[in-house]
């Protein structure tokens, strides 16, 4: 049709004749599949009529930040339109007709049965057939995770939408089910971003990595954990792991759940670990569209709460039990844990008890969460404890600094970053940061290459520890100037509105650089460093600039890169006008 108001009136005219959208979806599959091979413009034409979903109205005339294009959509329609106006026309059976037929004849196509599988569960409530969909779904297409992913949450939607009470081998069963599942499809997305995103034959790979497996698994263990427990407080002890199953099967009144004894036993670990994976995840980086949904930090604290928050785990009833029991209880036992501190809005008396129990062991243990966690404590409260002698100490270590963790060494660069009247640092800082980003490759590239990195600290006016800010004090000055403001976080970063603030610009310190051959150079220390920009834009002819330093878990990023003033006199520049002879040091 030349124009979609033509064929809209003609799907009415038929429509009052009696011929139905889905009898003519039905036609035109009948059509298109007379030969045994239809033009593959035609199977990609009939696959997203049928399976591709696009927007809701609300969300249609919202305009994305310009970066990835290939990422979804936050409110997107849960099944593509025209299912959407069969089922609410003739009922959801007749759209699983459809989709059902054009399953049976594109037997090649991991889409159909995969659509298929997805309203089955969801709108039909026909597990069955769900669960023998999405199975055909992932053997057409064995090594997609998005299509592996739909049987694992046939599982457990099956799991969640149960009727109360429901007997806890069949829970277990379930769960099972869908815990297998779910680790399948987390092998599965780990294999594709190793393969570097690249097409393999007919199979489509994602450029983003699939955590829908590992969240799902999560999602999973809270309905568990909800449904087990509400019948029997005695399962609390158990998925906890404060008591082996075997010795609580009198309790529980059914002998036959130690065949479950495996699955229970890896809940807390597995937990644990794909928490920590999350945490990671939504502290360091967020989607390059959108903000990560706030349910996603929920599910994840409630599920960790659940199986771990309460009590300490075997490895560390030892030295220091208590200590590691209630940084373990807030979360803040790792480097991430406290990095993400104030982004899970912790209060002020939590951060001064976090640093205090840090402190305590910061001889026996990593420093590294000492410090981070006296920054976060200096970002929150004006009362800032002296830090003179723990910077002071972990500086002298930081020319030895083993290992790979990019976490300890965002710090190193943070503490020997020369401060005013410093000639050199402590540190070669050009090594180091080429250090940090060979770190940031091997430790989270995999999980967060295709995310926005977030700032995590700025260089703020001060000495020492105080003149970091966290990036959370920015946006709450945003938020304080602007109550009507909403919480697009990512959209202020990447268009860098949040630096036109005023209240922004007095906490931070302006840096001076040089713009090259579409590269940025400042000078600290004496020694000329090469560093990132936020917005590569600004890099399109040489020049001398300004900008605010910030540092991601990749290394320094410079924010909100403006055009300088040169001074009188200046020589040789290597591109930048004969005004201006070289970047201008830091300045503190």
């Amino acid at each position: 049709m030349a124009h979609p108001l033509i064929a809209q009136r003609c799907i009415q005219l038929m429509a009052e004749s009696g011929v139905t959208r889905s009898k003519t979806a039905t036609e035109l599959l009948t059509c298109l599949c007379k030969d045994q091979s239809p033009p593959l413009l035609d199977v990609r034409h009939v696959r997203d009529m049928l399976t591709k979903r696009g927007l809701k109205p609300n969300q249609r005339d919202k305009t994305p930040c310009p970066t990835d294009a290939t990422e979804t959509q936050e409110e997107q329609e849960r099944y593509a339109r025209l299912i959407l106006d069969i089922q609410q026309i003739e009922g959801g059976e007749q759209s699983a007709s459809v989709l059902l037929q054009a399953s049976n004849w594109f037997k090649s196509d991991p889409f159909f049965p995969q659509a298929l599988a997805r309203f089955y569960y969801t709108e039909l409530k026909k597990y069955h057939l769900a669960e023998m969909w999405a199975k055909r779904a992932t053997l057409r297409d064995p090594r997609n995770s998005f299509v592996a992913d739909t049987l694992g949450q046939v599982y457990k939607n099956q799991l969640k939408k149960a009727k109360r009470p429901l007997d806890p081998h069949v829970v277990l069963q379930l769960a099972s089910k869908a815990s297998e599942a779910f680790k399948e499809e987390e092998i599965l997305a780990e294999n594709e971003r190793k393969a570097d995103m690249t097409q393999d034959g007919n199979a489509r790979v994602s450029r983003l990595f699939n955590t829908r497996g590992q969240f799902g698994y999560l999602q999973l263990c809270n309905d568990l954990f909800d449904l087990l427990v509400s019948q029997n407080d005695a399962w609390r002890d158990v998925l906890t792991k404060k008591v082996l199953l075997n010795s609580a099967l009198e309790r529980l009144g059914d002998p036959r759940l130690i065949q479950f004894n495996d699955l229970i036993n890896s809940l807390r670990d597995d937990i644990e670990t794909k928490c920590a994976f999350f945490n990671k995840y939504v502290t360091y980086s967020t989607p390059k569209f959108k903000n990560d949904p706030d349910y996603i930090s929920e599910d994840t604290s409630k599920c960790y709460e659940n199986f771990v928050g309460s009590y300490p785990s075997e490895d560390f009833k030892q030295k220091g039990a208590a200590l590691i029991r209630r940084l373990k209880k807030k979360r803040v036992d790792t480097s991430v844990g406290v990095f993400s501190c104030l982004e899970r809005e912790c209060k002020e008396s939590d951060l001064k008890d976090i640093t205090t129990w840090w402190e305590e062991i910061f001889l026996q243990r990593e420093s590294i969460n000492c410090v981070v966690a006296l920054v976060e404590l200096r970002n929150k409260c004006a009362e800032f404890p002296a830090d003179g002698k723990l910077s002071a100490e972990l500086k002298q270590k930081m020319s030895a600094i083993p290992g790979d963790s990019p976490e300890l060494c965002i710090l190193a660069l943070l503490l020997c970053w020369p401060a005013d009247g410093e000639a050199t640092g402590v540190l070669d800082l050009s090594r180091l940061i080429q250090r940090i980003k060979r770190s940031f490759r091997d430790v989270y590239e995999l999980h967060l290459g295709s995310r926005y990195l977030r700032p995590l600290f700025f260089m703020g006016k001060g000495k020492g520890l105080g003149r970091m800010v966290h990036r959370k004090v920015l946006e709450n000055l945003l938020l304080e100037q602007n109550p009507e403001t909403k919480r697009d976080w990512i959209n202020n970063w990447c268009r860098e509105k949040i630096f036109q603030d005023p209240k922004v610009q007095k906490d931070l310190v302006k840096v001076e650089g040089v713009v090259r051959h579409y590269r940025l150079f400042t000078t600290a220390g004496g020694r000329e460093i090469e560093l990132e920009a936020n917005d590569r834009d600004s890099l399109w002819r040489p020049r001398a600039v300004s900008f605010y330093l910030g540092f991601t878990i990749r290394g320094p990023v410079a924010f909100a890169v403006r055009t300088e003033k040169p001074p009188c006199k200046a020589s040789d520049t290597g591109g930048v006008p004969e005004k201006r002879s070289q970047a201008m040091p830091f300045r503190l």
